[in-house]
C-alpha cells in the first residue's frame, strides 16, 4: 500500500504519521519527490482503516499496490534511484560504462585492460575472481588472488571494481569491492540475497537464464527488504529457442523494468550473444532502448583468454564502441 502526502506537508505531522504507521507493525519507505512525498508500506496493512488514513489532513490519497514486489516498485518510489557505484552514479540519467575481462588471469592482463578501457571512457572495471562454470574442469577463477589483482588495477587506474560473489561464506573477502555482482545462476540464491540485504554494498543483480521480470524484481526485493536499497538490475539474455546465439537479449526488458521499478537497468550484451561481433550492435541498441549502462567484456588477447574469449572485444574495438554509444546517448537524451 502507498500513502501519498499533499505538497508542502508539515514535517512534524509527516513524522507523526510515519511513527504511527510503524507502531502498526509496518515498515515505511519514504520517497520525497519534487511535488509529493510517497510513503510505501511494507507488511500486512489489512488491519488499517484506509478511510481513516485517507481522511487525514496531510494525506492526498491511499492506494494498494497489487504487485508482490514493494520496495523496488515505482509506485513506492516514483523518482529514479541513483546508485553510487564506488562513487560513480548509475541511473536517473547517469549512464555507466562497465568493462573488463571475464576472468582475472594475471596482474599484467588486468592492469593492461583496465588502463585501456579507462582511456576509452569506461567508468568501472569488471573482472571475475570467482567464476561459475558449467564444467567443473574449466578455469574457475583465481579467487582471493584475483580480488587482490583487481585492487591493484583499481590503484593503477582509479576505476571502481565490479566482481561476482558466488558464496555467502566469501563475503568478508569482498569488504573493499565497490560493487558486488550476483550472477544469473545465483539470482534466486535467497540466502545470499538476504545477506547482501544486510550489507551496505551496491549490488549488480543479473537476470537468471530463464527468469521472468517479476522473478528478477522479487530477487531485488529480497535485497531491498533487508535494508540495502543500492541495487542495479542487469539484463544479460535469456534462454530461448535461438540456436545461433548464446542467449537471446531481451531489450524489451529495459523499458518494461523502468516502468515497473525505480531501480537502474543496465545491459550485458557479451553474455547475451556470446559472440564478439554481435556485441557492438546489441550494445548500441541497448543504449537506444534507454539502458542506464552497459557491461562489456574486454580482453587484450581474446584468443588466449581463459574464459569467454569468443565474446570479448579487443581494447581498440571497445574504444570504437564506446565512441558510438556516446553519440547514441546524445540522441536519446536530447
Amino acid at each position: 500500500m502507498i500513502v501519498v502526502l499533499k505538497p508542502g506537508v508539515d514535517q512534524e505531522k509527516k513524522e507523526r504519521l510515519i511513527q504511527w504507521l510503524e507502531h502498526q507493525g509496518l515498515k515505511v519507505h519514504v520517497s520525497d519527490g519534487e511535488l509529493h512525498t510517497v510513503l510505501g508500506l511494507v507488511g500486512d496493512p489489512s488491519h488499517l482503516d484506509l478511510d481513516l488514513v485517507g481522511s487525514l489532513e496531510i494525506v492526498d490519497k491511499v492506494s494498494r499496490v497489487t504487485e508482490p514486489f514493494k520496495c523496488c516498485n515505482r509506485h513506492f518510489h516514483p523518482e529514479d534511484t541513483v546508485v553510487s557505484a564506488g562513487g560513480v552514479p548509475v541511473g536517473g540519467g547517469h549512464f555507466a560504462m562497465i568493462a573488463g575481462p571475464c576472468s582475472v588471469e594475471t596482474e599484467e592482463q588486468i592492469v593492461t585492460v583496465a588502463k585501456a578501457v579507462k582511456a576509452a571512457g569506461a567508468d568501472l572495471l569488471r573482472g571475475g575472481a570467482f567464476k561459475p562454470r558449467t564444467s567443473p574442469y574449466d578455469f574457475s577463477g583465481l579467487k582471493a588472488t584475483g580480488l587482490e589483482l583487481l585492487r591493484i588495477a583499481r590503484a593503477e587506474t582509479g576505476l571502481p571494481i565490479v566482481t561476482e560473489l558466488m558464496d555467502v561464506r566469501d563475503l568478508e573477502l569482498f569488504a573493499d569491492v565497490d560493487v558486488i555482482q550476483v550472477g544469473a545462476r545465483n539470482m534466486q540464491n535467497f540466502d545470499l540475497l538476504r545477506e547482501l540485504g544486510r550489507s551496505d554494498k551496491p549490488v549488480l543483480l543479473k537476470r537468471g537464464l530463464a527468469s521472468t521480470l517479476r522473478e528478477l524484481l522479487m530477487s531485488a526485493e529480497y535485497i531491498m527488504s533487508g535494508g540495502n536499497e543500492q541495487v542495479i538490475l542487469c539484463e544479460r539474455g535469456i534462454r530461448t529457442y535461438s540456436d545461433y546465439t548464446r542467449n537471446t537479449l531481451d531489450l524489451s526488458a529495459v523499458p518494461m523494468l523502468h516502468e515497473l521499478s525505480h531501480l537502474p537497468v543496465i545491459v550485458d550484451p557479451s553474455h547475451a550473444t556470446g559472440m564478439a561481433r554481435l556485441v557492438p550492435p546489441m550494445a548500441m541498441a541497448a543504449a537506444a532502448a534507454g539502458a542506464d549502462g552497459l557491461m562489456v567484456e574486454v580482453h587484450n588477447d581474446p584468443l588466449r583468454a581463459l574464459c569467454d574469449g569468443a565474446q570479448s572485444l579487443r581494447p581498440e574495438e571497445y574504444a570504437e564502441l564506446a565512441r558510438k554509444v556516446r553519440e547514441i546517448r546524445k540522441v536519446v537524451t536530447a
